[in-house]
């Protein structure tokens, strides 16, 4: 196993969340912002290099990441594998593996991202598995990263990893979606978000 210290860490935060009616990123948890608690939690695990890209609503929540490189994601209307084609690019050549991160996920704990660690072993991505789905936050080779350029709209590297067999850490709480204000409201319910 890699020290944990030898990755590189991106946090997608690009999105309109057009179906929210405003920015999910600006959403709280004990009045830290999604945006900022998703690069703390990102910065916890101690990269090498960590990148925030930001899209829609950027001029809002640049000032959030201060210290932090931002990329910009001029195309972020067309899906999150454009996020990744950028971050992709920033990191080319670069021999770690890749930590990547969404701001959408409440349930996240520095816990979970440490199990991503502890299973990989540099054979193999490594990736959160909820519901029926596998998504991130996820630990990714290198030359996973480095195909970022084939990806298409919004499904990330999901079409990669069918048939790979990447190896999966279970949280299904992460399935939890935040893209409506039913869904914020059920959120603020369960005590996972600030009312």
């Amino acid at each position: 196993m890699r020290a944990r210290g030898e990755h590189d860490a991106v946090v997608l935060a690009a999105g309109g969340s057009s179906r929210l009616g405003k920015p999910k990123q600006l959403l709280t948890i004990g009045g830290e912002t999604l945006l900022q608690r998703a690069v703390r939690l990102a910065k916890g695990t101690s990269p090498t290099r960590l990148l925030v890209v930001l899209g829609a609503h950027a001029e809002q929540l640049a000032p959030l990441v201060t210290g932090t490189p931002i990329l910009f994601n001029p195309t972020w209307e067309e899906g999150m594998g454009t996020s990744l084609r950028r971050a992709a690019t920033a990191l080319a050549g670069r021999p770690y593996p890749v930590l990547i991160t969404v701001v959408d996920q409440p349930c996240l704990t520095q816990e979970h991202l440490d199990k991503l660690f502890v299973c990989y072993d540099g054979s193999c991505d490594v990736v959160s598995a909820y519901g029926d789905a596998m998504g991130p936050p996820a630990l990714v080779r290198p030359e996973t990263m480095a195909t970022a350029s084939t990806l298409q709209g919004d499904t990330g590297f999901r079409r990669l990893w069918v048939g790979a067999h990447p190896a999966a850490v279970r949280k299904d709480t992460l399935a939890r979606d935040l893209d409506t204000p039913e869904d914020v409201a059920e959120a603020i319910a369960a005590g996972l978000l600030d009312g």
